[in-house]
């Protein structure tokens, strides 16, 4: 067993349990960090496997909530009209990136990109949380499909590694009207076909280069990135609501800017 390995699988697994969710691009800290670690898998066997810790955090935190919705369906036309909305939001992403998702990992998955991505990122995400917008949609449960459909097309942006799922949907929903509770909310629900539909594709795209042969690695990443999901999601809400998300903007320019530091110095 190899225990840098394992120290490496644990780093990374809590780095993208922790950055999932909020809009710091975990992509990008995973691209930065693997990059700086000398972290590689045979067909990014272990990233796109230890997505899956993230998604089961978020499914746990809302299950009671989501099975409430889907045992609503048949009856409530408002539990419909929720899930309506949801999918209306992932489309968008979902067939942009299926047919641009190898090119864009090709030119664009550069730790130098991404570095520039985040602090951009950060500057957009600082002055919007700054902006004194009218908040007219304070429940993300009932957000309308027109407004789901235009956040979704906002997170079209975060094909780009670097930009941040939830940064471009929580930017985008903020512009349109929302409160930052609901915002950072919508982006979670969101989050849940994205990221499932993004797991689905990567495993597909690299079934037969998958390498299982470092097992432990794996489910060190996977645990890591379950249990510091939880931590994020079950927090965030309550954070920036109080905050709002000025920390998170802060965290992507100091990231940006010593990740191109880093790169200019060592490599």
């Amino acid at each position: 067993m190899d225990i840098v390995n394992l120290a490496k699988a644990l780093v990374l697994g809590v780095v993208e349990g922790a950055t999932e969710f909020i809009p710091v691009s975990s992509t990008g800290h995973l691209i930065l960090i693997g990059h700086f670690l000398g972290f590689q898998s045979t067909g990014k066997t272990f990233e796109v496997l230890i997505q899956l810790g993230a998604i089961l955090a978020i499914l746990l935190v809302y299950f009671t909530r989501l099975l409430g919705v889907v045992l609503c369906l048949p009856t409530d036309a408002w539990a419909r009209r929720f899930v309506a909305s949801v999918l209306i939001a992932f489309l968008p992403a979902a067939l942009l990136g299926a047919v641009l998702h190898s090119r864009i990992k090709a030119v664009f998955e550069r730790p130098d990109l991404v570095c520039v991505a985040l602090i951009l990122g950060g500057i957009v995400l600082l002055v919007v949380d700054r902006l004194k917008l009218e908040a007219r949609e304070d429940n993300a449960f009932r957000f309308s499909p027109m407004l789901a459909l235009k956040i979704g097309l906002c997170q079209c942006a975060a094909l780009f590694p670097g930009v941040s799922r939830s940064g471009a949907t929580i930017v985008g929903a903020l512009l349109m009207g929302t409160t930052k509770r609901a915002a950072a909310e919508f982006s979670f629900f969101l989050a849940m076909p994205t990221m499932a539909g993004a797991f689905a594709y990567d495993l597909y795209k690299n079934y037969k280069v998958l390498d299982f042969a470092d097992v432990s690695t794996i489910a060190v990443g996977f645990v890591a990135a379950f249990i510091s999901g939880l931590f994020v999601v079950r927090f965030l809400l309550d954070y920036v609501s109080r905050h709002g998300f000025g920390l998170f903007a802060v965290w992507r320019i100091v990231v940006g800017a010593a990740g191109l530091a880093g790169l200019y110095f060592i490599g």
